[in-house]
């Protein structure tokens, strides 16, 4: 057994016994495989995990004057090691806060693709938006479910993804980008 031929269900069960015991060999014998298979299952397990080179941090944000009112999306693209790879505004329009923070998280994924990415980490300062993503709170606003079906889709095409509230005193530059966009600049 090499390489793609291993059987999602004989890995999770391999890492099921190797949790419990914590010894190669006996979760080997457990699941019936030798040490050939073993080395087998660790390198697709490696094949999974994100290089840094894959690995993007976004800071985004959505703004909109008036609520609804003009509105715009900023972007901050950062490596792992903090440094800014890329920045993008957009002007959407007139439309929400909500929507315009959505706007963002679908253009930042969009883009994080465009960039052969395949780890995201993203920051907003939208409560809702974030809380709403990680599935602690229902999406009931029909202008945001069909937002909310496309930025799933987008995410379930990345290998890792994970995105966290920040306060907006630590998300200015997204902001004001946003900002920029709705003006012009």
């Amino acid at each position: 057994m090499t390489g793609p031929s291993v059987k999602t269900s004989l890995v999770r069960e391999f890492l099921e016994e190797l949790a419990k015991s914590l010894d190669l060999d006996v979760a080997a014998r457990k699941v019936g495989i030798d040490r050939a298979e073993v080395r087998s299952i660790i390198e697709s397990l490696i094949k999974c995990l994100p290089t840094e080179d894959d690995r993007v941090v976004v800071y985004i944000d959505g703004a909109a004057r008036g609520n609804p009112g003009p509105a715009g999306v900023g972007i901050v693209v950062k490596d792992s090691a903090g440094r800014i790879l890329k920045k993008a505004k957009k002007r959407i329009g007139s439309t929400t806060n909500n929507v315009a923070e959505y706007t963002a998280l679908i253009e930042a994924l969009k883009l994080a693709r465009s960039m052969g990415k395949n780890s995201v980490e993203v920051f907003s300062d939208s409560e809702l938006l974030v809380r709403q993503i990680n599935g602690q709170y229902a999406v009931r606003a029909q202008a945001l479910k069909p937002l909310y079906a496309r930025a799933m889709d987008y995410i379930s095409g990345f290998s890792s993804f994970r995105i966290t509230h920040i306060s907006r005193e630590n998300n200015t530059l997204a902001d004001s980008l946003a900002n920029e966009a709705i003006d012009g600049i």
